[in-house]
């Protein structure tokens, strides 16, 4: 049986909702929807005391930044864009902050590029950030670093940074507010025939045919054909998604009391497919010899620390494939190593609290984090 969306909204542990531009900012005066921000931040709140982790990845800066520039329309130059940027990410950060602070909700900013998604460290950086976030109750708020990615590295909608953030999270569900309360057989603003599609089982080429032309009527820069590839990128992953009408008060609350929507289901949890994929890596760059204790740890589904490391072998560095062996010499588990090969030579076999001892600041909790990890 098909789950509607207040099943899975129950269920996810995890949600990544994106908030695009036509929702934030005011066309007529350029200027922030301060009670409309006030409802999401309700919204995520009540979310929070089911104990759910809440991501945001909001665009609005740059419509903003343009509105202080003296110049209401998107600007057409790099530089201008970069400039307006500058000026509205930090107003949209004291936005959200003051959205949030009457729930007593911490909120931190980060800026990122296609460039951290890509480079392997930068990648385990931000998702270490945001584990970090997590553990402290607080709510990550995303936004592409428009002030310094140039064309070549910018994802060019944040319909697909959510997606990718989706991932970065280990996302459940990812939620799409938008202008449109979701994907229609055709355009429903010239085509009064237009069919609404309110569940997608898979996203085949005649889905994405259904996208259409690009069309933008507001802030923002995406369209229904990002939001197909938002779909497919996060579905592939693991992550299902939502494409619902943001423009009302308590957008989550009125998609949990039946608010027209399109979901968008995946085959997996997002877990499985990252496990399947470190089940196919190649070869390892290092192997960290266990004890006993730590073996049957990993078994069981732990994390690895320092402390039940032996023996380490191989020059790795952080997020490299590494084997785990048992002490009989048989491999147990291949991860991605938290830590570089220099590191971890200095604090095999030591407590958190000696390993900062040696280290000289607190380490990462874990030598291979069990996210990371798939055990043979």
């Amino acid at each position: 049986m098909t789950k509607t969306i207040g099943d899975k909204l129950a269920e996810s542990q995890r949600i990544v909702i994106k908030i695009g531009s036509s929702l934030l900012i005011d066309p007529a005066s350029g200027g922030l929807r301060h009670a409309w921000l006030k409802g999401l931040a309700d919204d995520v709140a009540a979310l929070k005391k089911n104990g759910q982790h809440v991501v945001l990845v909001s665009s609005g800066a740059i419509a903003l930044g343009a509105a202080r520039l003296g110049n209401g329309a998107r600007p057409k130059s790099l530089d201008r864009l970069q400039a307006a940027a500058a000026i509205g990410q930090i107003r949209l950060a004291a936005a959200y902050a003051q959205a949030f602070e009457p729930s007593g909700i911490e909120v931190a900013q980060l800026l990122i590029s296609l460039h951290d998604f890509e480079d392997r460290r930068q990648y385990l950086n931000a998702r270490a950030t945001v584990e970090a976030l997590f553990e402290s109750n607080v709510v990550p708020v995303f936004n592409e670093n428009d002030t310094v990615a140039t064309s070549e590295i910018r994802f060019g909608d944040n319909d697909r940074l959510a997606a990718r953030t989706a991932g970065l999270v280990n996302a459940d569900l990812l939620i799409l507010l938008s202008d449109v309360d979701g994907l229609y057989s055709a355009d429903p603003l010239s085509n009064r025939d237009a069919i609404h599609q309110d569940h997608v089982s898979e996203i085949t080429p005649d889905i994405m045919a259904l996208a259409g032309p690009a069309r933008s009527t507001g802030p923002g820069t995406g369209g229904m054909a990002s939001k197909l590839e938002a779909a497919r990128i996060a579905t592939e992953g693991g992550t299902a998604m939502v494409i619902a009408k943001g423009l009302v008060d308590r957008p989550i609350k009125a998609l949990i009391n039946g608010a027209r929507h399109t979901l968008f289901d995946t085959h997996d949890s997002p877990l499985a497919v990252r496990k399947r994929w470190l089940r196919g890596l190649s070869s390892p760059r290092g192997f960290l010899h266990l004890d006993a204790g730590a073996t049957e740890a990993v078994k069981g589904g732990a994390s690895l620390l320092a402390v039940g490391v032996t023996e380490v072998l191989g020059d790795f560095g952080r997020g490299d494939a590494v084997a785990l062996m048992a002490p009989d010499g048989t491999t147990v588990a291949l991860g991605l190593a938290g830590m570089p090969a220099s590191v971890v030579q200095r604090i095999i076999g030591c407590t958190r609290s000696q390993a900062e001892a040696i280290l000289g600041h607190v380490p990462r909790s874990a030598l291979v984090h069990r996210d990371d990890l798939v055990v043979f």
